[in-house]
């Protein structure tokens, strides 16, 4: 590693999906230099998985009950312990394999994008000469190290937990104890913060040295932070610089062309936010860097000369090599997330037969931002999805509402002492029977009793893909959380073509009329002030005519940007790229405050499945 060549081996990330997609996917890409991330919301299907694996992998397994002393922790650290014993076997498997077609080596070397690296694999297989070719190989053998397991808490998913009736001690609430959980496990790898600032579980991150540098400057486990902008990047950094916490990197993902939870912006684009970024990624390092040195002075840790390395990167809706590869120069990333796309390569994600077909059949009236979330954040959600079919059916049945088999979610103490969850048959039916004493009229009344429906369990069903999948929970009803972009896809790929097509040497995508990203979050976003523009003429949303006219300025000011950026795009794109803005402009420019313009959307030049 001295020599560089294996720094950032691919120039892609796979994101957290859900809780069960991506679960076990370092499994699956770790040991070809390809990093992850793996959810640690939900604990009993990282127990569950735990249990699957060692018999597959024919290691001993000792249950941690639900009942044992911080079972949560200790379930979560005996997991990512387990991931990194068997992918470090992988990778000495690997290494140890031959260079030649179809081997483990070679699937390493072959997967990987121009690079220093690639070239002296080139090298190697282009050598004649046999002691030449023998030390070439040797020393690509030490080269090929794994790409990292890292771990995803969604910090507002941080609920008090009780024993027995009675609540437990902060640090036993949901997101402290798994951080708690990856803090004590072996991983040399990062802990990514998503969904905003939570100041109790960032300052309880200061009670573990890994996160602290090392007498070289180097960190155990880094700090990686899902922002939806700049602000939020600085205001989060400054509050862990200030205890000593360096965030390694800054992982920005768009509001709402992204998969799972949609944390919607003010009408704050993606480019607009990357060219921030781009502009003032030194001042950011500068400014964290002076309130990170005197931590570390005043912690008594050891002083740091110069400010460590900040990455930054992003995420949502990509979708072409090219759009990648622009992200990647124009905008100096270090890497991007693809996450979406790999629901349709199997050997990388948990997803069952049937909902396989179900998504690779998908059009755009499949894939809709819903209410489905019992965190009342909009959520991305297949139609034709189990789970969801479930859901109809037992509001057809009059029975809405689900058991809530696993109470990740239960939030909610509206009408009981202890929190529960807006998905469940307990809350549902309590709340439709208070609505009529709610004062609501006669058009507020079917669209609140429909937003109370719409509740799914989530936290159950995101973990079906796996149990079914693997045969835990052959009776689970799986729900999919892909984002939009997923209906350019329609090819069950391998882990190879997927990565070919990310790196452009083919295409997997379906068709040609696929809208650029930018225009695609755009368009999601006109969508979404039209709906809450709806919403606020009828009672049912208190946003302020100052919101939405700070919401259509920031998209006209985002459209502007685009179009300067467009001279950019070669002649082609940029036609075409023009020709949509300003569609989507016309759209923008007459919605006001007070309902306007509150026609169906325009189609795009694709028009809808």
């Amino acid at each position: 590693m001295a020599d560089g060549l294996t720094r950032n081996m691919h120039t892609f990330h796979i994101p957290v999906m859900g809780t069960g997609f991506s679960i076990d996917t370092p499994l699956r890409v770790a040991r070809y230099g390809i990093s992850s991330v793996i959810s640690l919301g939900d604990d009993v299907l990282i127990e569950q998985m735990r249990k699957f694996h060692s018999k597959q992998a024919n290691e001993p397994y000792v249950e941690i009950e639900d009942h044992d002393e911080d079972a949560r922790a200790r379930r979560i650290t005996a997991y990512l312990d387990f991931l990194q014993r068997l992918v470090q076997r992988q990778v000495e498997a690997l290494q140890a394999s031959p260079f030649e077609a179809g081997s483990e080596i070679t699937r390493y070397y072959e997967m990987l994008p121009e690079s220093l690296l690639k070239r002296a694999y080139a090298a190697m297989r282009a050598t004649v000469e046999p002691a030449e070719k023998a030390r070439a190989q040797l020393r690509l053998r030490r080269l090929a190290v794994p790409g990292s397991i890292d771990v995803n808490i969604m910090t507002k998913l941080d609920r008090v937990r009780y024993r027995a009736g009675r609540q437990l001690p902060p640090e036993f609430s949901m997101a402290m104890a798994a951080l708690r959980g990856f803090a004590n496990s072996s991983l040399s790898s990062s802990i990514v913060f998503s969904a905003g600032m939570n100041p109790r579980l960032y300052s309880y991150v200061a009670q573990f040295d890994d996160f602290f540098p090392d007498q070289s400057g180097l960190f155990t486990k880094n700090i990686v932070l899902k922002v939806s902008d700049y602000r939020s990047a600085i205001v989060q950094g400054k509050f862990l610089a200030k205890r000593g916490l360096w965030v390694s990197e800054y992982r920005i993902e768009s509001g709402l062309n992204c998969g799972g939870h949609a944390f919607a912006t003010k009408g704050l684009l993606m480019g607009p936010i990357l060219e921030e970024f781009r502009q003032r990624k030194d001042e950011l390092c500068e400014k964290l860097y002076l309130i990170y040195a005197r931590a570390l002075v005043a912690g008594d840790r050891p002083e740091i000369q110069a400010a460590p390395e900040v990455r930054i990167t992003a995420q949502g809706g990509i979708g072409t090599a090219d759009e990648d590869q622009f992200l990647l120069t124009f905008y100096r990333l270090d890497a991007t997330g693809w996450g979406s796309p790999f629901l349709l390569v199997p050997e990388v994600t948990n997803l069952d037969e049937a909902h396989l077909r179900k998504l690779s059949a998908a059009g755009e009236q499949d894939v809709y931002l819903s209410a489905a979330s019992p965190l009342g954040v909009p959520f991305w959600n297949l139609r034709c999805s189990a789970s969801e079919e479930t859901r109809r059916r037992r509001i057809l049945e009059s029975h809405p509402g689900s058991s809530c088999p696993k109470g990740i979610l239960r939030c909610n103490t509206e009408f009981t002492e202890l929190p529960i969850c807006p998905a469940s048959r307990a809350y549902q039916r309590r709340k439709l029977e208070h609505l009529a004493e709610e004062g609501l009229s006669a058009e507020q009344l079917p669209m609140v009793e429909q937003q109370v429906l719409d509740k799914a369990c989530i936290c159950h069903d995101l973990a079906g893909g796996a149990t079914v999948k693997h045969g835990i929970d052959p009776q689970a009803t799986p729900a999919v959380c892909c984002g939009p972009s997923i209906v350019d896809f329609s090819k069950i790929a391998s882990l190879e073509e997927m990565v070919h097509h990310i790196y452009g040497r083919l295409s997997l995508l379906t068709g040609g009329n696929r809208p650029h990203l930018f225009i695609r979050e755009l368009k999601l976003y006109v969508d979404h002030l039209r709906v809450q523009l709806k919403q606020a003429s009828l009672g049912l949303l208190d946003n302020t005519p100052t919101y939405f006219r700070e919401f259509k300025e920031n998209l006209l000011e985002g459209i502007e940007y685009y179009r300067r950026l467009a001279e950019q795009f070669v002649d082609e794109s940029r036609s075409r790229f023009l020709d949509d803005l300003r569609r989507l402009r016309e759209m923008v420019e007459p919605m006001l405050p007070g309902g306007a313009d509150l026609a169906p959307p325009a189609a795009m030049s694709r028009p809808c499945s």
